[in-house]
């Protein structure tokens, strides 16, 4: 039996953006990176690049940025610079700092507590912010110091810039900054027309943004970008502490030149959205199932049933369910038209035989 080429095979292309490989641009920055000697954790010429082309993109030149490994990392180091351990930390319930940082934000502040909110589409709302971080102010319960927005939130959601500007009027107002969790950030940025990452960040209020590399191609290489400077301060010195600065930094920033200077770092997000939209387009065409909410980002989220769900993990598709947003489908800078066509194909005849 001959196999269709263009068939692509059952695998793990929705389970995660995190799935696919290093994207061309970064790839071929690390190869150009990997040539003769440098000098060590950060002093080198990549670094002074990717971090004056980060400061462009956000059009913030007083902007300090740092390199760290993972986004647990970006998240929890840079709460632990906001808050101390006696202070609160408002996100929503559903925000990965509290689902899926295994208390590492804790664990770094020395013991600031998350103080989490519900939200319809894992969004907070300045009136439920404004209610908890002004409901005590006694020295028995941790002071709020710091707002936690995930952009977009783990539902694939977005918070548009009025949204993030009202938020962070309302924190800052009563002396709470604002932390963005960004590892999507360039999904968000490349879904909203018009919106520059300025708009999107320091412009509505935000203070420091954990801006992600990893679920866009790149590899052990997040940002973490301090827009007000005065919050920077000796923060190298907890990056060292945590084991998050590389000794050849080179290998990290390098990749952040090779997708901003090219574009791709945009683009890619832009396609992975582009193929979101087109896998929540077969999906809404099979009878008897619907999207759990609409298409925004990278994320398309399906109501299904469980029997269907295990014929295809039985087929050899991987994907998960998150807890009240449905089984959760992400694509990423790699993934093809084949993917989703192969994707829909397979979910039509579960649901037939069904």
């Amino acid at each position: 039996m001959k196999t269709d080429p263009t068939r692509a095979a059952p695998g793990w292309q929705f389970a995660s953006d995190n799935t696919a490989g290093i994207c061309a641009e970064a790839w071929e920055a690390l190869h150009a990176a990997n040539v003769g000697y440098a000098p060590s954790y950060g002093e080198d010429a990549w670094t002074e690049r990717a971090c004056a082309l980060i400061r462009a993109l956000f059009e913030h030149d007083a902007a300090e940025v740092f390199f760290v490994f993972n986004g647990t990392a970006a998240n929890s180091l840079s709460l632990a610079a906001l808050a101390r351990s006696y202070h609160g930390i408002v996100c929503h319930e559903a925000a990965h700092v509290q689902t899926d940082e295994c208390a590492a934000p804790e664990f770094f502040s020395g013991g600031a507590k998350l103080l989490p909110l519900p939200g319809a589409g894992a969004k907070l709302e300045a009136a439920t912010v404004l209610q908890l971080i002004t409901r005590r102010d006694d020295l028995h319960f941790p002071r709020p110091r710091a707002l936690s927005l995930s952009q977009p939130t783990e539902w694939g959601t977005l918070y548009r810039p009025a949204e993030v500007a009202a938020l962070s009027a309302v924190a800052h107002a009563h002396d709470v900054a604002v932390q963005m969790d960004g590892a999507r950030f360039a999904n968000a940025l490349a879904a909203l027309p018009g919106v520059t990452a300025a708009d999107l960040s320091w412009r509505a209020g935000v203070d420091v943004l954990s801006l992600g590399g990893t679920k866009n191609g790149l590899n052990t290489a997040e940002a973490v970008v301090f827009f007000n400077p005065a919050l920077a301060a000796q923060f190298d010195y907890r990056g060292k502490q945590a084991g998050q600065l590389a000794s050849k930094m080179r290998f990290q920033s390098c990749q952040w030149q090779g997708v901003l200077e090219s574009g791709a770092w945009l683009r890619h997000a832009a396609h992975a959205n582009a193929m979101a939209q087109r896998l929540g387009a077969a999906i809404s065409a099979v009878p008897g199932l619907r999207l759990a909410r609409a298409v925004e980002v990278n994320a398309v989220f399906v109501d299904m049933s469980a029997a269907v769900a295990e014929a295809m993990f039985a087929m050899g598709w991987h994907f998960y369910t998150l807890s009240g947003a449905g089984y959760r489908l992400m694509c990423s800078w790699a993934t093809t038209a084949e993917d989703v066509a192969a994707f829909a194909r397979d979910l039509q005849r579960v649901v037939g035989e069904s």
